[in-house]
Protein backbone atom coordinates (compact mmCIF):
# COMPACT_ATOMS: atom_id res chain seq x y z
CA UNK A 1 0.00 0.00 0.00
CA UNK A 2 1.04 3.39 -0.96
CA UNK A 3 1.68 6.41 1.16
CA UNK A 4 -1.39 7.42 3.09
CA UNK A 5 -1.24 11.24 1.54
CA UNK A 6 -0.94 11.15 -1.93
CA UNK A 7 -0.07 14.25 -3.62
CA UNK A 8 -2.73 15.60 -6.48
CA UNK A 9 -0.35 16.83 -9.60
CA UNK A 10 -2.67 16.02 -12.18
CA UNK A 11 -6.08 15.82 -12.66
CA UNK A 12 -8.47 14.61 -15.61
CA UNK A 13 -11.67 16.46 -15.63
CA UNK A 14 -14.38 14.55 -17.77
CA UNK A 15 -17.90 15.32 -16.60
CA UNK A 16 -21.30 15.47 -17.99
CA UNK A 17 -22.77 17.61 -14.81
CA UNK A 18 -21.00 20.72 -15.12
CA UNK A 19 -22.48 22.22 -12.20
CA UNK A 20 -19.79 23.79 -9.98
CA UNK A 21 -16.76 23.00 -12.41
CA UNK A 22 -15.12 26.43 -13.01
CA UNK A 23 -14.91 26.99 -9.62
CA UNK A 24 -13.59 23.31 -8.86
CA UNK A 25 -10.82 23.87 -12.10
CA UNK A 26 -9.71 26.58 -10.81
CA UNK A 27 -8.97 25.64 -7.33
CA UNK A 28 -7.04 22.45 -8.63
CA UNK A 29 -4.67 25.34 -10.36
CA UNK A 30 -4.25 27.49 -7.51
CA UNK A 31 -2.75 24.55 -5.49
CA UNK A 32 -0.10 23.69 -9.31
CA UNK A 33 -2.71 20.91 -10.42
CA UNK A 34 -2.09 20.09 -13.96
CA UNK A 35 -5.50 20.01 -15.99
CA UNK A 36 -6.26 17.27 -18.58
CA UNK A 37 -10.08 17.26 -20.14
CA UNK A 38 -12.48 15.37 -22.46
CA UNK A 39 -14.26 17.71 -25.43
CA UNK A 40 -17.10 19.11 -23.37
CA UNK A 41 -15.09 19.62 -20.89
CA UNK A 42 -12.48 21.79 -22.45
CA UNK A 43 -14.83 23.52 -23.73
CA UNK A 44 -16.92 24.82 -20.93
CA UNK A 45 -13.43 25.72 -19.30
CA UNK A 46 -12.21 27.56 -21.81
CA UNK A 47 -15.75 29.20 -21.92
CA UNK A 48 -14.70 30.30 -18.22
CA UNK A 49 -11.23 31.05 -19.10
CA UNK A 50 -9.20 27.87 -17.84
CA UNK A 51 -7.03 26.24 -19.92
CA UNK A 52 -6.51 22.05 -19.58
CA UNK A 53 -4.98 20.22 -22.23
CA UNK A 54 -7.37 17.59 -24.43
CA UNK A 55 -7.31 14.20 -23.97
CA UNK A 56 -6.68 14.18 -27.58
CA UNK A 57 -3.28 15.71 -27.05
CA UNK A 58 -2.41 13.30 -24.47
CA UNK A 59 -3.18 9.93 -26.53
CA UNK A 60 -2.48 11.35 -29.76
CA UNK A 61 -5.89 9.94 -31.09
CA UNK A 62 -8.77 12.51 -32.01
CA UNK A 63 -12.17 11.63 -30.59
CA UNK A 64 -14.28 9.31 -33.19
CA UNK A 65 -17.54 7.78 -33.72
CA UNK A 66 -19.24 10.86 -32.25
CA UNK A 67 -17.10 11.26 -28.76
CA UNK A 68 -18.28 7.10 -28.49
CA UNK A 69 -14.40 6.27 -28.02
CA UNK A 70 -12.05 9.52 -26.63
CA UNK A 71 -10.59 8.19 -23.17
CA UNK A 72 -10.38 4.41 -23.66
CA UNK A 73 -6.51 4.25 -24.45
CA UNK A 74 -3.88 3.27 -22.68
CA UNK A 75 -2.03 6.76 -21.98
CA UNK A 76 -5.19 7.68 -19.91
CA UNK A 77 -5.63 4.18 -18.32
CA UNK A 78 -2.48 3.49 -17.85
CA UNK A 79 -1.92 6.59 -15.80
CA UNK A 80 -4.93 5.69 -13.73
CA UNK A 81 -4.06 1.98 -13.03
CA UNK A 82 -0.22 2.19 -12.56
CA UNK A 83 0.37 1.36 -8.97
CA UNK A 84 2.79 3.92 -7.43
CA UNK A 85 4.22 1.11 -4.79
CA UNK A 86 5.29 -1.04 -7.96
CA UNK A 87 8.75 0.22 -9.52
CA UNK A 88 7.88 -2.02 -12.20
CA UNK A 89 4.27 -0.06 -12.95
CA UNK A 90 6.05 2.92 -12.98
CA UNK A 91 8.50 2.08 -15.35
CA UNK A 92 6.29 0.46 -17.96
CA UNK A 93 4.35 3.92 -17.86
CA UNK A 94 7.86 6.04 -18.43
CA UNK A 95 8.98 3.78 -20.99
CA UNK A 96 5.46 4.47 -23.11
CA UNK A 97 5.86 8.01 -21.84
CA UNK A 98 3.00 7.89 -19.79
CA UNK A 99 1.94 10.60 -16.64
CA UNK A 100 0.40 8.89 -13.68
CA UNK A 101 -3.31 10.89 -13.20
CA UNK A 102 -3.66 11.34 -9.36
CA UNK A 103 -6.94 12.95 -9.24
CA UNK A 104 -10.21 12.06 -12.12
CA UNK A 105 -13.45 14.02 -11.74
CA UNK A 106 -16.09 12.19 -13.48
CA UNK A 107 -19.95 11.52 -13.51
CA UNK A 108 -21.49 10.08 -16.27
CA UNK A 109 -24.22 10.87 -19.47
CA UNK A 110 -27.79 10.99 -17.65
CA UNK A 111 -28.98 7.65 -18.60
CA UNK A 112 -31.70 7.62 -15.91
CA UNK A 113 -33.16 11.19 -16.75
CA UNK A 114 -33.53 10.47 -20.63
CA UNK A 115 -35.21 6.53 -19.84
CA UNK A 116 -37.55 8.30 -17.56
CA UNK A 117 -38.30 11.24 -19.92
CA UNK A 118 -40.34 10.64 -23.85
CA UNK A 119 -36.59 10.21 -25.11
CA UNK A 120 -36.33 7.86 -27.85
CA UNK A 121 -34.69 4.51 -27.63
CA UNK A 122 -31.33 6.06 -29.70
CA UNK A 123 -31.43 8.92 -27.39
CA UNK A 124 -31.47 6.34 -23.88
CA UNK A 125 -28.99 4.28 -26.29
CA UNK A 126 -27.07 7.44 -27.08
CA UNK A 127 -26.67 8.27 -23.27
CA UNK A 128 -25.25 4.94 -22.02
CA UNK A 129 -21.87 6.08 -20.83
CA UNK A 130 -19.14 3.85 -21.83
CA UNK A 131 -15.99 5.60 -20.77
CA UNK A 132 -16.91 7.28 -18.14
CA UNK A 133 -18.04 4.12 -15.99
CA UNK A 134 -14.32 2.30 -17.15
CA UNK A 135 -12.47 5.98 -16.03
CA UNK A 136 -14.57 5.68 -12.61
CA UNK A 137 -13.62 1.82 -11.87
CA UNK A 138 -9.93 2.17 -12.81
CA UNK A 139 -9.67 4.87 -10.32
CA UNK A 140 -11.51 3.75 -7.64
CA UNK A 141 -10.17 0.80 -8.15
CA UNK A 142 -6.23 1.78 -7.79
CA UNK A 143 -7.70 4.05 -4.60
CA UNK A 144 -4.25 3.89 -2.56
CA UNK A 145 -3.09 6.37 -5.01
CA UNK A 146 -5.81 8.11 -7.26
CA UNK A 147 -8.63 10.31 -5.96
CA UNK A 148 -12.18 9.94 -7.44
CA UNK A 149 -14.51 12.09 -7.54
CA UNK A 150 -18.31 11.46 -8.86
CA UNK A 151 -19.86 14.39 -8.02
CA UNK A 152 -20.49 18.26 -7.72
CA UNK A 153 -21.26 17.85 -3.67
CA UNK A 154 -17.45 16.36 -3.70
CA UNK A 155 -15.87 19.36 -4.46
CA UNK A 156 -15.85 20.93 -1.38
CA UNK A 157 -14.94 18.48 0.99
CA UNK A 158 -12.17 17.50 -1.67
CA UNK A 159 -10.85 21.02 -1.94
CA UNK A 160 -10.82 21.10 1.74
CA UNK A 161 -8.68 17.91 2.44
CA UNK A 162 -5.99 19.34 -0.39
CA UNK A 163 -5.95 22.60 1.50
CA UNK A 164 -5.96 20.55 5.50
CA UNK A 165 -3.18 18.25 3.75
CA UNK A 166 -1.08 21.08 1.68
CA UNK A 167 -2.30 19.42 -1.70
CA UNK A 168 -2.62 16.44 -0.42
CA UNK A 169 -5.53 13.53 0.45
CA UNK A 170 -5.57 10.88 2.81
CA UNK A 171 -6.55 7.36 2.19
CA UNK A 172 -9.30 7.64 3.93
CA UNK A 173 -11.24 9.83 1.85
CA UNK A 174 -9.86 8.17 -1.18
CA UNK A 175 -11.86 5.08 -0.02
CA UNK A 176 -14.84 6.69 0.66
CA UNK A 177 -15.03 8.50 -2.79
CA UNK A 178 -14.37 5.23 -4.42
CA UNK A 179 -17.04 3.03 -2.58
CA UNK A 180 -19.10 6.21 -3.59
CA UNK A 181 -17.56 5.71 -7.37
CA UNK A 182 -18.43 1.98 -7.28
CA UNK A 183 -21.65 2.44 -5.96
CA UNK A 184 -22.93 4.70 -8.44
CA UNK A 185 -21.74 2.32 -11.66
CA UNK A 186 -23.59 -0.11 -10.31
CA UNK A 187 -26.37 2.04 -10.23
CA UNK A 188 -25.94 3.37 -13.15
CA UNK A 189 -25.55 -0.36 -14.77
CA UNK A 190 -28.41 -1.47 -12.80
CA UNK A 191 -30.86 1.78 -14.62
CA UNK A 192 -29.74 0.15 -17.91
CA UNK A 193 -30.65 -3.25 -17.30
CA UNK A 194 -33.87 -2.23 -15.79
CA UNK A 195 -34.46 -0.07 -19.15
CA UNK A 196 -33.87 -3.14 -20.87
CA UNK A 197 -36.19 -5.83 -18.61
CA UNK A 198 -39.09 -2.85 -19.59
CA UNK A 199 -38.70 -3.01 -22.86
CA UNK A 200 -38.34 -6.81 -22.96
CA UNK A 201 -41.67 -7.26 -20.64
CA UNK A 202 -39.07 -8.83 -18.54
CA UNK A 203 -40.49 -8.77 -14.41
CA UNK A 204 -38.29 -11.30 -13.37
CA UNK A 205 -34.86 -11.60 -14.83
CA UNK A 206 -31.99 -14.29 -14.14
CA UNK A 207 -31.22 -11.22 -12.06
CA UNK A 208 -32.27 -8.64 -10.14
CA UNK A 209 -30.47 -5.99 -9.56
CA UNK A 210 -31.89 -3.35 -7.29
CA UNK A 211 -30.33 0.35 -6.91
CA UNK A 212 -31.55 3.21 -4.42
CA UNK A 213 -30.51 6.37 -3.28
CA UNK A 214 -30.05 6.80 0.37
CA UNK A 215 -32.19 9.58 1.40
CA UNK A 216 -31.55 10.10 5.09
CA UNK A 217 -30.61 8.23 8.03
CA UNK A 218 -33.26 7.51 10.79
CA UNK A 219 -32.74 7.95 14.23
CA UNK A 220 -33.79 3.97 14.55
CA UNK A 221 -35.33 1.54 13.23
CA UNK A 222 -38.86 -0.49 14.05
CA UNK A 223 -37.19 0.05 17.37
CA UNK A 224 -34.95 1.89 19.31
CA UNK A 225 -32.10 -0.84 19.39
CA UNK A 226 -32.25 -0.94 16.06
CA UNK A 227 -30.51 1.14 13.35
CA UNK A 228 -32.22 1.98 9.81
CA UNK A 229 -32.62 4.45 6.70
CA UNK A 230 -34.52 5.40 4.32
CA UNK A 231 -33.39 4.95 0.61
CA UNK A 232 -35.43 6.29 -2.74
CA UNK A 233 -35.62 3.12 -5.04
CA UNK A 234 -38.53 5.25 -7.56
CA UNK A 235 -39.61 9.05 -7.81
CA UNK A 236 -43.56 8.31 -6.58
CA UNK A 237 -45.58 8.18 -3.46
CA UNK A 238 -44.08 8.49 -0.21
CA UNK A 239 -40.28 8.50 -1.90
CA UNK A 240 -41.35 11.44 -3.29
CA UNK A 241 -42.63 13.09 -0.18
CA UNK A 242 -41.93 16.95 1.01
CA UNK A 243 -42.37 17.56 4.79
CA UNK A 244 -43.67 21.09 5.82
CA UNK A 245 -43.25 20.66 9.59
CA UNK A 246 -42.78 18.35 12.40
CA UNK A 247 -39.40 16.37 13.68
CA UNK A 248 -38.21 13.70 10.84
CA UNK A 249 -39.76 10.61 10.22
CA UNK A 250 -39.12 7.87 11.95
CA UNK A 251 -39.10 4.12 9.79
CA UNK A 252 -42.22 3.22 11.89
CA UNK A 253 -43.60 6.58 10.76
CA UNK A 254 -42.68 5.64 6.90
CA UNK A 255 -44.04 2.59 6.29
CA UNK A 256 -47.38 4.03 7.99
CA UNK A 257 -47.36 7.11 5.91
CA UNK A 258 -46.69 4.49 2.65
CA UNK A 259 -49.84 2.33 4.20
CA UNK A 260 -52.10 5.07 4.54
CA UNK A 261 -51.34 6.45 0.79
CA UNK A 262 -51.97 3.06 -0.94
CA UNK A 263 -54.95 3.09 0.73
CA UNK A 264 -56.56 6.23 -0.47
CA UNK A 265 -54.68 5.98 -3.95
CA UNK A 266 -57.30 3.22 -4.75
CA UNK A 267 -60.46 5.67 -4.08
CA UNK A 268 -62.30 8.11 -5.57
CA UNK A 269 -61.81 11.71 -4.28
CA UNK A 270 -62.48 13.09 -1.35
CA UNK A 271 -61.06 9.72 0.35
CA UNK A 272 -59.25 9.57 4.32
CA UNK A 273 -57.24 6.68 5.64
CA UNK A 274 -56.41 6.37 8.82
CA UNK A 275 -53.73 3.82 9.24
CA UNK A 276 -51.96 2.54 13.02
CA UNK A 277 -49.50 -0.27 12.52
CA UNK A 278 -49.77 -0.55 9.23
CA UNK A 279 -53.40 -1.24 9.03
CA UNK A 280 -56.16 0.98 8.09
CA UNK A 281 -58.35 1.36 11.25
CA UNK A 282 -60.95 3.78 9.44
CA UNK A 283 -61.34 5.16 5.64
CA UNK A 284 -64.19 6.67 4.47
CA UNK A 285 -65.67 8.63 1.03
CA UNK A 286 -67.18 11.93 1.36
CA UNK A 287 -68.52 14.71 -0.32
CA UNK A 288 -66.17 16.58 1.27
CA UNK A 289 -62.56 15.86 2.73
CA UNK A 290 -64.35 17.22 6.36
CA UNK A 291 -66.90 14.80 5.93
CA UNK A 292 -64.59 11.62 4.76
CA UNK A 293 -62.61 12.38 7.74
CA UNK A 294 -65.16 12.73 10.14
CA UNK A 295 -66.44 9.51 8.67
CA UNK A 296 -62.95 7.69 8.79
CA UNK A 297 -62.83 8.18 12.39
CA UNK A 298 -65.71 7.52 13.58
CA UNK A 299 -65.13 3.70 13.22
CA UNK A 300 -62.40 3.46 15.40
CA UNK A 301 -61.55 6.45 17.41
CA UNK A 302 -59.24 5.00 19.96
CA UNK A 303 -56.90 3.75 17.47
CA UNK A 304 -56.40 6.43 15.44
CA UNK A 305 -55.32 8.40 18.62
CA UNK A 306 -51.23 8.13 17.51
CA UNK A 307 -52.17 7.48 13.75
CA UNK A 308 -51.48 8.43 9.96
CA UNK A 309 -54.17 9.93 8.38
CA UNK A 310 -53.77 10.77 4.56
CA UNK A 311 -56.13 12.09 2.05
CA UNK A 312 -55.90 12.04 -1.85
CA UNK A 313 -57.50 15.32 -2.32
CA UNK A 314 -56.14 18.92 -0.93
CA UNK A 315 -55.75 19.35 2.80
CA UNK A 316 -58.28 22.07 3.89
CA UNK A 317 -58.37 24.49 6.56
CA UNK A 318 -61.65 23.17 8.01
CA UNK A 319 -60.29 19.23 8.09
CA UNK A 320 -57.16 20.40 9.17
CA UNK A 321 -58.80 22.22 12.07
CA UNK A 322 -61.00 19.01 12.47
CA UNK A 323 -57.51 16.33 12.43
CA UNK A 324 -55.88 18.90 14.91
CA UNK A 325 -58.25 17.79 17.99
CA UNK A 326 -56.96 14.66 18.27
CA UNK A 327 -53.24 13.96 18.36
CA UNK A 328 -51.82 12.01 15.11
CA UNK A 329 -48.35 11.61 14.41
CA UNK A 330 -48.34 12.31 10.03
CA UNK A 331 -50.90 13.98 7.98
CA UNK A 332 -50.20 13.72 4.41
CA UNK A 333 -52.03 14.84 1.38
CA UNK A 334 -50.90 15.47 -2.33
CA UNK A 335 -51.79 19.08 -1.59
CA UNK A 336 -51.38 21.43 1.50
CA UNK A 337 -53.41 24.78 0.99
CA UNK A 338 -51.76 27.39 3.07
CA UNK A 339 -54.58 28.25 5.19
CA UNK A 340 -54.61 24.43 6.75
CA UNK A 341 -50.36 24.41 7.04
CA UNK A 342 -50.99 27.60 9.12
CA UNK A 343 -53.80 26.14 10.95
CA UNK A 344 -51.48 22.74 11.93
CA UNK A 345 -48.40 24.94 12.79
CA UNK A 346 -49.09 25.31 16.38
CA UNK A 347 -48.99 20.94 16.35
CA UNK A 348 -45.23 21.24 16.53
CA UNK A 349 -44.83 17.36 17.03
CA UNK A 350 -47.63 16.97 14.17
CA UNK A 351 -45.57 16.31 10.91
CA UNK A 352 -47.26 17.36 7.68
CA UNK A 353 -46.28 15.89 4.32
CA UNK A 354 -47.19 16.86 1.06
CA UNK A 355 -46.70 14.45 -1.62
CA UNK A 356 -47.74 16.69 -4.97
CA UNK A 357 -49.65 13.57 -6.06
CA UNK A 358 -50.79 10.01 -5.82
CA UNK A 359 -49.22 6.69 -7.09
CA UNK A 360 -51.04 5.20 -9.94
CA UNK A 361 -52.70 2.54 -8.38
CA UNK A 362 -53.01 0.52 -11.88
CA UNK A 363 -49.68 0.53 -12.68
CA UNK A 364 -47.71 -2.75 -12.42
CA UNK A 365 -44.77 -1.84 -9.67
CA UNK A 366 -43.14 -4.36 -8.33
CA UNK A 367 -42.71 -4.79 -4.53
CA UNK A 368 -39.99 -6.18 -2.08
CA UNK A 369 -39.72 -8.17 1.06
CA UNK A 370 -36.18 -9.03 2.46
CA UNK A 371 -35.27 -12.76 3.60
CA UNK A 372 -32.59 -14.09 5.72
CA UNK A 373 -30.41 -14.25 2.72
CA UNK A 374 -32.84 -13.29 0.12
CA UNK A 375 -35.25 -11.19 -1.56
CA UNK A 376 -39.30 -11.87 -2.57
CA UNK A 377 -39.63 -9.54 -5.43
CA UNK A 378 -43.52 -9.54 -6.82
CA UNK A 379 -45.98 -7.44 -8.74
CA UNK A 380 -48.09 -5.24 -6.61
CA UNK A 381 -52.12 -6.05 -5.70
CA UNK A 382 -53.44 -3.88 -9.00
CA UNK A 383 -56.43 -5.79 -9.21
CA UNK A 384 -59.78 -4.75 -7.69
CA UNK A 385 -63.39 -6.39 -8.11
CA UNK A 386 -65.29 -4.04 -10.57
CA UNK A 387 -69.12 -3.93 -10.57
CA UNK A 388 -69.52 -6.24 -13.81
CA UNK A 389 -67.22 -8.87 -12.12
CA UNK A 390 -69.49 -9.63 -9.30
CA UNK A 391 -71.09 -12.91 -9.52
CA UNK A 392 -74.27 -13.43 -7.15
CA UNK A 393 -74.50 -16.63 -5.40
CA UNK A 394 -77.41 -16.46 -3.17
CA UNK A 395 -80.71 -15.85 -3.66
CA UNK A 396 -81.27 -12.63 -2.67
CA UNK A 397 -79.02 -9.97 -4.96
CA UNK A 398 -77.31 -6.85 -2.93
CA UNK A 399 -79.37 -3.55 -3.41
CA UNK A 400 -78.02 -0.57 -5.40
CA UNK A 401 -76.17 1.17 -2.01
CA UNK A 402 -74.69 -2.48 -0.86
CA UNK A 403 -72.96 -2.74 -3.81
CA UNK A 404 -71.51 0.44 -4.05
CA UNK A 405 -70.43 -0.57 -0.12
CA UNK A 406 -69.21 -3.78 -1.13
CA UNK A 407 -66.93 -2.69 -3.35
CA UNK A 408 -66.03 -0.05 -0.99
CA UNK A 409 -65.31 -2.40 1.62
CA UNK A 410 -63.29 -4.85 -0.85
CA UNK A 411 -60.65 -2.09 -2.08
CA UNK A 412 -59.79 -1.37 1.96
CA UNK A 413 -59.30 -4.99 2.78
CA UNK A 414 -57.12 -5.32 -0.22
CA UNK A 415 -55.20 -3.44 2.60
CA UNK A 416 -55.73 -4.62 6.05
CA UNK A 417 -53.23 -7.32 6.97
CA UNK A 418 -54.28 -11.24 6.43
CA UNK A 419 -56.96 -12.57 7.75
CA UNK A 420 -58.76 -9.72 7.19
CA UNK A 421 -62.29 -8.38 7.35
CA UNK A 422 -63.85 -5.03 6.66
CA UNK A 423 -67.25 -3.88 7.40
CA UNK A 424 -68.59 -0.89 5.80
CA UNK A 425 -71.95 1.27 5.43
CA UNK A 426 -72.21 4.43 3.21
CA UNK A 427 -68.79 4.71 2.00
CA UNK A 428 -67.03 3.90 5.47
CA UNK A 429 -65.33 2.04 7.50
CA UNK A 430 -67.34 1.34 10.44
CA UNK A 431 -65.32 -2.11 11.82
CA UNK A 432 -62.36 -4.01 10.86
CA UNK A 433 -60.21 -7.03 12.20
CA UNK A 434 -57.02 -7.40 10.88
CA UNK A 435 -53.93 -10.29 11.01
CA UNK A 436 -55.50 -12.86 12.64
CA UNK A 437 -54.89 -16.21 12.62
CA UNK A 438 -58.83 -17.62 12.51
CA UNK A 439 -61.14 -15.67 9.96
CA UNK A 440 -64.22 -16.26 12.50
CA UNK A 441 -61.78 -14.06 15.15
CA UNK A 442 -61.19 -11.65 12.32
CA UNK A 443 -64.92 -11.23 11.93
CA UNK A 444 -65.55 -11.20 15.54
CA UNK A 445 -62.47 -8.46 16.12
CA UNK A 446 -64.75 -6.17 13.38
CA UNK A 447 -68.13 -6.57 15.28
CA UNK A 448 -66.14 -5.19 18.66
CA UNK A 449 -65.02 -2.80 16.61
CA UNK A 450 -68.10 -1.53 15.36
CA UNK A 451 -70.04 -1.94 18.93
CA UNK A 452 -67.38 -0.35 20.22
CA UNK A 453 -67.84 2.74 17.54
CA UNK A 454 -71.22 2.39 17.79
CA UNK A 455 -71.20 3.25 21.80
CA UNK A 456 -68.23 5.98 21.15
CA UNK A 457 -70.83 7.52 18.63
CA UNK A 458 -73.88 7.59 21.66
CA UNK A 459 -75.80 5.24 19.85
CA UNK A 460 -77.80 2.22 21.65
CA UNK A 461 -77.01 0.12 18.49
CA UNK A 462 -73.53 -1.17 16.82
CA UNK A 463 -72.53 0.15 13.50
CA UNK A 464 -72.54 -2.92 11.58
CA UNK A 465 -75.81 -3.34 11.81
CA UNK A 466 -77.32 -2.72 7.98
CA UNK A 467 -73.56 -2.81 7.48
CA UNK A 468 -71.69 -5.07 4.43
CA UNK A 469 -68.44 -7.05 4.77
CA UNK A 470 -65.67 -7.34 2.79
CA UNK A 471 -63.37 -10.66 3.39
CA UNK A 472 -59.67 -10.67 2.02
CA UNK A 473 -60.18 -14.72 1.60
CA UNK A 474 -62.90 -17.41 1.02
CA UNK A 475 -64.52 -18.18 4.19
CA UNK A 476 -63.15 -22.05 5.01
CA UNK A 477 -66.58 -22.25 7.22
CA UNK A 478 -69.25 -21.13 7.93
CA UNK A 479 -68.89 -19.69 11.45
CA UNK A 480 -67.44 -16.52 10.09
CA UNK A 481 -70.31 -15.65 7.70
CA UNK A 482 -72.99 -17.02 10.95
CA UNK A 483 -70.97 -14.43 13.26
CA UNK A 484 -71.15 -11.49 10.37
CA UNK A 485 -74.90 -12.46 10.51
CA UNK A 486 -75.17 -11.97 14.24
CA UNK A 487 -73.69 -8.69 13.82
CA UNK A 488 -76.25 -7.46 11.43
CA UNK A 489 -74.08 -7.70 8.23
CA UNK A 490 -76.27 -7.46 5.32
CA UNK A 491 -74.11 -8.82 2.40
CA UNK A 492 -70.88 -10.28 1.60
CA UNK A 493 -68.17 -9.52 -1.03
CA UNK A 494 -65.94 -12.71 -0.32
CA UNK A 495 -63.47 -14.65 -3.49
CA UNK A 496 -65.11 -18.34 -3.25
CA UNK A 497 -63.28 -20.98 -4.29
CA UNK A 498 -63.20 -22.97 -0.23
CA UNK A 499 -64.66 -27.03 -0.54
CA UNK A 500 -67.73 -25.38 1.77
CA UNK A 501 -68.69 -22.65 -0.52
CA UNK A 502 -72.25 -24.48 -0.53
CA UNK A 503 -72.59 -24.50 3.57
CA UNK A 504 -71.49 -20.69 3.39
CA UNK A 505 -73.92 -19.93 0.92
CA UNK A 506 -76.73 -21.57 2.73
CA UNK A 507 -76.01 -19.97 5.85
CA UNK A 508 -76.43 -16.91 3.78
CA UNK A 509 -79.36 -18.03 2.51
CA UNK A 510 -81.03 -19.06 5.90
CA UNK A 511 -80.31 -15.03 6.92
CA UNK A 512 -82.05 -13.50 3.84
CA UNK A 513 -78.33 -11.44 2.85
CA UNK A 514 -76.76 -11.29 0.04
CA UNK A 515 -73.57 -12.44 -0.88
CA UNK A 516 -70.86 -11.94 -3.93
CA UNK A 517 -67.86 -13.80 -4.90
CA UNK A 518 -65.01 -12.10 -7.12
CA UNK A 519 -62.81 -14.83 -7.89
CA UNK A 520 -59.40 -12.58 -6.78
CA UNK A 521 -58.08 -13.41 -3.56
CA UNK A 522 -55.95 -10.64 -1.63
CA UNK A 523 -53.93 -12.14 0.89
CA UNK A 524 -51.52 -9.30 2.58
CA UNK A 525 -49.09 -10.93 4.95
Amino acid sequence: MTSSLQPIRRALLSVSDKTGLAAFARALIARGVALVSTGGTAEALAAAGIAATEVSAVTGFSEMLDGRVKTLHPAIHGGLLARRDRPDHLDAIAARGIEAIDLLVCNLYPFAQKAASSASREECIENIDVGGPALIRAAAKNHDAVTVVTDPSQYAPVLAEIEAHDGAIGLAMRMSLAREAFALTASYDAAIAQWLADREGVLFPPVFVLAAQRVETLRYGENPHQRAAFYRIRREGIANARQLQGKSLSYNNYADADAALAVVSELPSPAVAIVKHANPCGAALGRTPLEAWEKALACDPTSAFGGVVALNCELDEKTAEAIERIFVEIVIAPKVAPTAKEKLAAKGALRLVVTGGLADAATAVTEFRSLSGGLLVQERDRLRPERESLRTVTRRAPSESEREDLLFAAAIAKHVKSNAIVFARNGATVGIGAGQMSRVDAVRIAAMKAADAGRAAGLSHSLSEGAVLASDAFFPFADGVEAAIAAGITAVIEPGGSRRDEEVIAAADKAGIAMVFTGVRHFRH
